[in-house]
């Protein structure tokens, strides 16, 4: 077995604990409206949940020719993928609403990708966002290597992650926002502090009644499932995890949890912008998670201005080609690795300037 020899690598903790000195002056200096909350922004699930309704009723019954019942898959798919990022604004609490309402446009948004609403409070909201790219406790990272020292078997896993050189890691934004999510739900959520009082078995239960849906959509479907069912799926993947494999996975582990050092924002095609709600806007959510997309540009402005040596915002496609250039496994805070081949590293601090906007 080969043996895993750490390369020299400065000592220093990257990123400052600056974050809330940063917050504090982003909202004095930015007009009090940027920070309000907009209800009215849940108009906008009407006309996804429309396309997706009606996408998959006119695949079913106007007997169209192939390429046209993949056209409507894919405009599904992106369709449930775009209201999934909705949905996660609506769960943040950027639109308002009581919890019962917030839950209803949550199950809209996340039911589709077999997450629960109030397991995803828990997931993103409170485990993720306190523990942004910490060392092993956030669970939307894959961690350091001391997790796969202490379990070997997980090695194998990191096979199918972007990074690892094998064909099939290309698939993987095709399916891993909801393989992930059952993973957390299944494995993490049983065994992490950080779980503890959350309603496992709730959420397990509901997560079974939104695959059954899937499933029974499969059964009335016969054939047409591929172009209702699988390719709607793939599609919505694609969707989310274009954005999130690439929101803090480049960027080196910190001691604290400041966006401006432990995530990442990107820039995308500007029409495709508002079709996604700004996701692309991420160093910008993690400061004030309660804020409405549409008002993350302001934000961006600001930091661009008053932090241009330290705003992480490469093109869209640079990031992803990135993401499948370098592996995803922690060596050291600064230093990715390569589980199942160790002499492959890869040093994130000279890579830093590089991701700058």
């Amino acid at each position: 077995m080969n043996a895993i020899v750490k390369p020299p690598v400065s000592s220093d903790v990257f990123g400052e604990s600056d974050e809330r000195e940063i917050r504090d002056r982003i909202r004095a200096e930015l007009p009090p409206d940027t920070f309000r909350t907009q209800s009215w922004r849940v108009i906008w699930f009407l006309p996804l949940t429309a396309i997706i309704v009606g996408g998959i009723v006119a695949i079913l019954t106007l007997g169209l020719p192939w390429y046209a019942n993949l056209a409507i898959g894919l405009l599904v798919g992106h369709s449930i993928g775009s209201q999934a990022l909705l949905a996660h604004e609506v769960l943040h609490g950027a639109l308002g609403m009581s919890r019962r309402w917030q839950n209803f446009f949550g199950w809209l948004g996340f039911g589709p990708l077999l997450v629960a609403p109030e397991f995803w409070r828990r997931w993103h909201n409170v485990v993720h966002h306190a523990h942004t790219n910490q060392g092993d406790e956030d669970p939307d990272s894959f961690g350091t290597m001391r997790r796969y020292k202490v379990n070997p078997k997980l090695k194998r896993f990191t096979l199918l992650a972007p990074g690892s050189g094998t064909w099939y890691s290309y698939l993987f934004l095709t399916y891993s926002f909801v393989f992930h999510g059952q993973l957390v739900l299944w494995f993490q959520a049983r065994r992490r502090k950080h779980f503890r009082g959350f309603n496992r078995r709730k959420a397990l239960f509901q997560t079974s009644l939104a695959a059954l849906a899937w499933v029974a959509l499969a059964v009335i479907s016969g054939p047409l499932a591929l172009f209702t069912v699988l390719v709607p799926f793939m599609m919505a993947n694609v969707v989310g995890q274009g954005y999130i494999l690439t929101n803090h996975f480049l960027r080196p582990q910190t001691g604290t949890n400041n966006p401006l050092d432990n995530s990442m924002s990107v820039k995308t095609w500007r029409w495709l912008d508002p079709l996604h709600f700004r996701f692309s806007h991420h160093i910008e959510h993690h400061f004030f998670p309660k804020m409405g997309s549409n008002k993350a540009p302001r934000v961006r402005r600001w930091l661009k201005e008053n932090y241009p040596d330290r705003y992480a915002c490469p093109s869209h496609w640079k990031a992803i080609k990135l993401l499948y250039s370098t592996p995803r496994i922690y060596l050291t805070p600064t230093m990715l690795v390569d589980p199942m081949r160790p002499e492959r590293t890869f040093d994130l601090i000279p890579l830093q300037p590089e991701l700058r906007g």
